[in-house]
This record gives C-alpha cells, sequence and structure tokens, in this order.
C-alpha cells in the first residue's frame, strides 16, 4: 500500500515550523531513534526531556546535544527504569514536578528478542514488563498533564506484532510454559498497541481532547538488537544493517516525530515506512491488521494491567 498523503518522499522533518514553547518528552532516548528523535525536536525550538535507565549514558547525550544546538538548548534527563515500577512512578511524579506542559509522551524506549526468560523487578515477564507494563504506568500517571495541553501520547510499536500468537496469552502471561524470544517480543509489541487503542476508546468515551497515535520505525540501525537479542540475532541484524533493507536510525525517527507534530492523523492507524514490506521508504500511513484492535482482547488487556500493576486509571 503507497501512502500519497505527503506525496513520493512521504512524511520528512522539514515539515516542521518552529516548535518553540513545546515540552516533548520521550523513553529510550539516549541512543537509536530516540536520541535522533531528541536531535529533530530540538533543532526545530522544542524542549525534550529523556526518560533513560542510565544517567551516564543520559549524561552523555545530554552533552553531545548541547554541542549541537548551543548551551542554551533545553534537553534534560530524569533516570528511569521501565522494568521497575517503583522507578517509574518516581520518575513520574519528577516530571511533573518540574515539567509544567507536556506536548507528547513518545513511549520509544523498548527491550527485543531476550534470548532467555528473565523477570522484572515486580516479576512479570521482561519485554512484556518493560514494553506495555511500564509504559502503561507511566502513560497513566503524566495524562492529565498531557491533557492540560491537548497533548498526545505516541507509541512506537513494531512490525513484530504480526507475528507470534497475533492475540494476548492471558493464561500465562509470563510465558512460564513455552518461552521463545521472538513470539514474547512479538507480542509485548502487540500488548501496546492494544493499549493504545483501547486507550483512544476511553479518551473519547470520556469526552478528553488527547490524540494517542501508534508508529513503528521500520528496519532501522538502531541499538535495540544489538544490545538485547541473543548472540545469533545480533550477527544477523549487523549484516542486515549493510543492505538497503535497513535504514539510518535518523529515518526510524520520522514516523514517532511525525506523530508528536503532524496536524490531521488518523489515530486508528499504523504509522510508519510505507516502501518495501513497509520496513523502509516514505514515512506515511501504513497497513494496520485488524487483530491489533480486536476489542474484547483490548479491553480484557486494559483490566489486567491495571489489576497486575496495582495502577488503577479510571479517565
Amino acid at each position: 500500500m503507497t501512502d500519497k498523503t505527503f506525496g513520493p518522499k512521504g512524511w520528512t522533518p522539514e515539515r516542521l515550523g518552529s516548535l518553540a514553547g513545546q515540552t516533548h518528552v520521550i523513553t529510550g532516548a539516549n541512543a537509536g531513534a530516540g536520541y535522533q528523535a531528541a536531535r529533530i525536536l530540538l533543532s526545530k525550538g522544542a524542549g525534550v526531556v529523556m526518560l533513560n535507565r542510565s544517567a551516564e549514558k543520559s549524561q552523555a547525550a545530554v552533552d553531545a546535544l548541547k554541542q549541537e544546538f548551543g548551551p542554551a538548548a533545553e534537553v534534560s534527563f530524569v533516570r528511569m527504569d521501565l522494568a521497575d515500577l517503583s522507578s517509574v512512578r518516581g520518575a513520574a511524579a519528577r516530571v511533573l514536578e518540574t515539567v509544567p506542559r507536556i506536548d507528547a509522551l513518545i513511549c520509544n524506549a523498548a527491550i527485543a528478542q531476550v534470548p532467555t526468560q528473565k523477570r522484572t523487578v515486580d516479576g512479570f515477564e521482561s519485554q512484556l514488563g518493560t514494553n506495555h507494563f511500564g509504559h502503561f504506568v507511566l502513560c497513566g500517571l503524566l495524562f492529565d498533564r498531557i491533557e492540560e495541553s491537548g497533548g498526545r501520547i505516541v507509541v512506537v510499536a513494531s512490525l513484530g506484532y504480526k507475528l507470534g500468537l497475533r492475540t494476548i496469552q492471558f493464561d500465562d502471561l509470563n510465558w512460564d510454559n513455552n518461552y521463545s524470544p521472538n513470539p514474547v517480543y512479538s507480542q509485548s509489541k502487540l500488548a501496546q498497541m492494544m493499549f493504545a487503542y483501547e486507550l483512544q476508546d476511553r479518551i473519547k468515551a470520556a469526552g478528553k481532547q488527547t490524540r494517542v497515535y501508534v508508529c513503528h520505525p521500520g528496519a532501522s540501525a538502531t541499538s535495540l538488537i544489538s544490545t538485547s537479542g541473543g548472540l545469533l540475532t545480533r550477527f544477523a541484524w549487523w549484516l542486515m544493517t549493510k543492505t538497503p533493507m535497513v535504514q539510518t536510525a535518523e529515518k526510524g525517527a520520522f514516523p514517532e516525530v511525525m506523530c508528536a507534530t503532524q496536524d490531521g492523523l488518523e489515530q486508528r492507524a499504523l504509522h510508519g515506512p510505507t516502501g518495501r514490506m513497509e520496513a523502509v521508504g516514505p514515512v506515511g500511513r501504513g497497513t494496520l491488521e485488524p487483530h491489533a484492535h480486536d476489542k474484547p482482547v483490548m479491553v480484557r488487556l486494559w483490566e489486567r494491567s491495571e489489576q497486575e500493576t496495582g495502577f488503577d486509571w479510571p479517565l
């Protein structure tokens, strides 16, 4: 499917005007697509607050960005580990104390293809716990601040949602009985998408104005697989990055920046590259498989997410 909305070259940051006065909060922004998204937003005058696990890498990223955009560039970080809900709660509290306005919260951080089953601090399977539960609680805690500015929540998903079970394994969320890196990663990304689409429905029912968008970076040369995948996966990915099948991390950031800034986008959609296999090419609206917004599963996932995290989120 070719998306003609933004012409043959698709959406690019050249479409952006000044973003002065805006503040964007990005998870996992010290490397890869998150870092490139921060660069693009800062280049247009926006403020960026990074929520990252490593203080050391965050400080290095902030220093590099201030070197590029000048010492007055509004970029800072709050330490947050999505795999630890107490860390998520602490970081959200810090953001609410120090960030008076949030124009977009970009849920960019993720782990992928973890070779053997690991648990988060709270006892969740690591990919579901980090990618979905951590972001679920973060979005809930920051929601009112985002709503105040008529802002947006951007969920960065993956084409992996089409693989694996194509639903949620509710009877064994931690995959104790059949753990396998790829299907578990696919389920964690599907869970993020289902959360986003269910959130859209709840916002509409509550008469609120926050917009929620879902995108994916396509096949981009980010650090995701090189940091959390197994040895063979990492090597195969490294080989792929040397081919035209993989685009730069900067291009991988275009969909999330588009969803954070562009008006007139469809919410019940998946935005990303529209070229070969929708893995590379011009950015626009891609194909969304119906299993990603299966209403009974979305509702059940929302209720289960509240129950598992102990976070009650009435809208």
